[in-house]
């Protein structure tokens, strides 16, 4: 092991979370976070991993935009035949991360991931800027391709049918994920490691059960 990798580190020392400063809901909790998150000084707010499982048990995980949520679950966009549309079609049980270092913070969130209506889909597709919606026809993502060419013409191919850019419709193969909370996790790095770790589990009776992690 490199010693000069095994010796960075960082002590968190910015803030804690207790449970008497815990919301009992944890996406009450996470409006919260997210208010926080958004008002610091954080590069890409909205990033966060998503980890999913194919049908054979091989995981996978990339950095996507949250787009949205709402008091049932997070949305984000993608090619519904990209390898990771293909992978929640055979098993749709997936994770996200949040992680915003600035705030020593972590939030994980386990659950289904489920298309949301194709109305919804073409209201965000036609708030998206006019070369992203080109570019979503363009590229056959995850796929191989042979050059940086064959997308630079592919797009001039496409774009020249649409003079009114206003006019390009959303491909049926694009659009939009929720993924449904099972489980939340809040990450509040502490000194020592002693980080705070709250966890929300989804019950039967749809209330959530909050308990204290070890670090």
């Amino acid at each position: 092991m490199s010693s000069s990798i095994a010796d960075i580190r960082r002590d968190y020392m910015l803030k804690s979370f207790d449970e008497s400063d815990a919301s009992a809901n944890p996406f009450e909790q996470f409006a919260g976070w997210w208010e926080e998150a958004t008002s610091a000084d954080i590069d890409e707010v909205n990033a966060m991993t998503l980890a999913t499982i194919n049908g054979a048990g091989k995981a996978s995980a990339r950095i996507v935009l949250l787009k949205g949520y709402t008091p049932e679950g997070f949305i984000f966009f993608t090619n519904y035949d990209s390898a990771k549309g293909k992978e929640i079609s055979e098993n749709n049980q997936v994770a996200l991360l949040f992680f915003w270092k600035e705030l020593e913070r972590q939030v994980r969130i386990d659950g289904a991931a489920i298309k949301i209506p194709a109305a919804d889909s073409d209201a965000y597709f036609h708030s998206r800027p006019p070369g992203s919606r080109i570019g979503a026809w363009v590229s056959p993502q995850s796929q191989v391709i042979p050059n940086r060419q064959f997308l630079e013409d592919s797009y001039k191919q496409i774009a020249a049918l649409y003079p009114d850019e206003s006019k390009v419709k959303r491909p049926e193969h694009w659009g939009g994920y929720i993924v449904i909370p099972e489980t939340f996790e809040f990450w509040q790095g502490r000194s020592s490691r002693l980080h705070d770790r709250l966890q929300y589990t989804k019950q039967p009776n749809n209330s959530w059960k909050r308990e204290r992690l070890a670090p």
